[in-house]
């Protein structure tokens, strides 16, 4: 009973809950895991995390979404999850589940691709950050996105409150202010790809232009493909291609027969001198043949 009522919470909850509760299974997941296999964490998710070489991502193409989805560290997925609940409740104020979950992968794919560009087209990250791992991209698309849509509401924090477009701008900043010296110049660099993915959504959408309409149709289609066909309630019929000729039926031919000669002969006694012209023979000759 017990986990048909959490399974029930997870299919009703919201999106944002629902990503979530993924991300910290995962999270416990790859902890629990790597001290019952007596192996590091890195180890274990060594598949799913978003590796430098493009030659790499090439071979695990999925990296590039999965990794959003691992955390090897407490802070860094509670913050991570909180700034996601915060802000994400500002966007589903406004939009649909689908269009927040547009932006939250897309936000994560051009987060990867910008920390692979980065590290392969500037020598000065050699030596750092491997590989990619964390939701941060993501989160960042979201925060920035309803920042940029809404930039003039507000957000309460301790006893005062800060516009959303003053949060915006100070964690940017704060991004590109410690990439020199960070040494997690990498996963900086993904949160820029995000942020500024967030900031173009918006910033679209504000002036009519959904440039992730066409992720989501993919979404749909691949939702579609795994989703069981109903089978139809009807059942099908199967006509025989030979045409039967129903045996109550008289096959009309130009010939009449003896009988329709008769009921014509009668039929234009009584137009001229009406029914009761006619003999009782007449009469019930036609009410036997008006009961065939």
């Amino acid at each position: 009973m017990a986990s048909n009522n959490l399974t029930y919470q997870f299919k009703t909850a919201n999106i944002i809950i629902k990503l979530i509760v993924i991300n910290v299974v995962l999270f416990l997941f790859a902890t629990l895991g790597s001290w019952m296999f007596k192996t590091s964490s890195g180890a274990l998710m060594e598949w799913f995390v978003l590796p430098v070489a493009p030659e790499s991502l090439l071979v695990q193409p999925w990296s590039i979404l999965t990794y959003s989805f691992l955390h090897f560290d407490f802070w860094h997925i509670f913050w991570n999850m909180l700034v996601l609940y915060w802000f994400g409740q500002y966007v589903l104020n406004l939009f649909t589940e689908k269009r927040f979950l547009t932006i939250y992968l897309l936000g994560a794919i051009c987060g990867g691709l910008l920390f692979v560009l980065a590290y392969n087209v500037f020598p000065v990250l050699n030596g750092t950050l491997a590989y990619l791992i964390g939701a941060s991209a993501a989160v960042r698309a979201i925060m920035i996105f309803i920042a940029a849509y809404t930039p003039n509401s507000e957000m309460r924090i301790f006893f005062f409150n800060i516009k959303l477009w003053q949060i915006g701008v100070f964690v940017v900043l704060s991004d590109l202010i410690q990439i020199p010296t960070s040494g997690n110049a990498g996963g900086l660099i993904a949160h820029l790809g995000g942020a500024v993915f967030g900031y173009l959504y918006a910033v679209q959408l504000k002036k009519g232009n959904d440039i992730g309409a066409w992720f989501e149709r993919l979404m749909d289609g691949l939702t579609n493909m795994f989703k069981p066909k109903k089978k139809s309630p009807l059942k099908t019929v199967h006509k025989s291609k030979t045409r039967k000729t129903t045996p109550n039926r008289t096959t009309v031919s130009s010939t009449k027969s003896p009988n329709q000669k008769q009921i014509d002969a009668i039929l234009d006694k009584i137009s001229k001198s009406g029914y009761d012209s006619l003999t009782k023979e007449e009469k019930d000759f036609l009410f036997k043949a008006g009961k065939e």
